[in-house]
């Protein structure tokens, strides 16, 4: 019945453009899905295209295939995809926030969160950024933005400290140090199956919120 479905899919692709770009899209997302579970369950070595089939309920690779141009390319789209999901957690929750203490406090917990929210997520995205080429442009491109991200970070923390909500400090020196214990805590939380995430978000923030903030606040 699967294979019956998946021909009928293809057909519908070829037939109905407006059809075939929801039919498209919602089975790219299944496959990606299923890739960052192989991925994080099983490692990036053996996340093969049959072990991803079989997670994704298809009946065949040729599913996989038809909607990927290989290995690579469906690598490059579950980094895009983690990412799309890590923006899409933490933004929202230091945009309904205010002031730059609590938009520092929402950035690290958010941040640290997401590896309980989302547990496989982040360990398939460090496992393929370990095996993508120097030159891959997905792993130029994800580097490139979490360098923008600090730059953002350092000037708003300039911001914070001109209007005397933050203290004096190198603020390029606070974020390295900032996204450093983010990653050390989210190392841990994806190897420690019991591991609070959501407590040692606190500890963090509670860390930073005296380390940056002004003695008259």
């Amino acid at each position: 019945m699967e294979a019956k479905s998946d021909s009928a899919e293809q057909e519908e692709a070829v037939k109905k453009p407006s059809r075939r770009t929801f039919t498209e899209a919602a089975r790219r997302a299944q496959i990606v899905n299923a890739a960052i579970e192989v991925i994080a369950d099983a490692g990036y070595a053996k996340a093969s295209f049959a072990r991803i089939a079989r997670e994704a309920g298809l009946s065949s690779t040729g599913m996989i295939s038809y909607h990927f141009a290989g290995k690579d390319d469906l690598m490059r789209e579950v980094v895009a995809e983690v990412s799309r999901v890590a923006e899409a957690y933490v933004l929202p929750r230091m945009e309904e926030r205010t002031g730059a203490r609590a938009r520092l406090r929402a950035f690290i917990e958010a941040s640290v969160g997401l590896a309980g929210a989302y547990p496989k997520h982040l360990p398939a995205m460090i496992d393929v950024l370990a095996h993508l080429r120097d030159d891959d442009p997905s792993r130029h491109g994800l580097l490139g933005t979490l360098d923008s991200a600090a730059d953002v970070q350092v000037e708003r923390m300039r911001e914070a400290q001109r209007s005397g909500e933050f203290r004096e400090f190198d603020p390029w020196v606070m974020v390295t140090a900032i996204r450093a214990a983010i990653d050390a805590t989210v190392t841990r939380a994806v190897r420690e199956p019991g591991f609070d995430a959501a407590a040692a978000g606190r500890e963090l923030a509670d860390l930073f919120d005296h380390a940056t903030r002004s003695a008259e606040r």
